[in-house]
């Protein structure tokens, strides 16, 4: 199979046992040369979701892009065209990262 196109779930994880949010995204995954591409959008055109997405790729681009039989893979996002498409890649660093962001209230 070379191609597969589908509704995914981008899942941003703030530890272990905390899903800060889920997005459902539509992806087409491709074969390449080093394993496959993949390159989507997200589903909703609410502002609140899209505005939601930019935040976290911004604060950490590593998300779990989770499959319909429930199936996942840690990637990293690639967001374009004002966060509304993005591509993805595999994500290979580390499996616990410490992210740092402050809000000034």
């Amino acid at each position: 199979m070379d191609r597969v196109e589908g509704r995914c779930w981008l899942d941003w994880w703030a530890n272990s046992s905390t899903l800060l949010v889920s997005i459902e995204v539509a992806v087409v995954i491709t074969a390449a040369d080093a394993g496959w591409e993949a390159r989507g959008h997200l589903v909703s055109d609410r502002n609140e979701d899209r505005d939601a997405f930019a935040f976290l790729c911004d604060l950490d681009p590593v998300f779990t892009l989770r499959f319909e039989d429930e199936s996942a893979v840690a990637v990293t996002v690639h967001a374009a065209d004002g966060h509304r498409r993005f591509s993805l890649i595999e994500y290979t660093g580390p499996v616990h990262r410490s992210v740092e962001n402050c809000i000034a209230l």
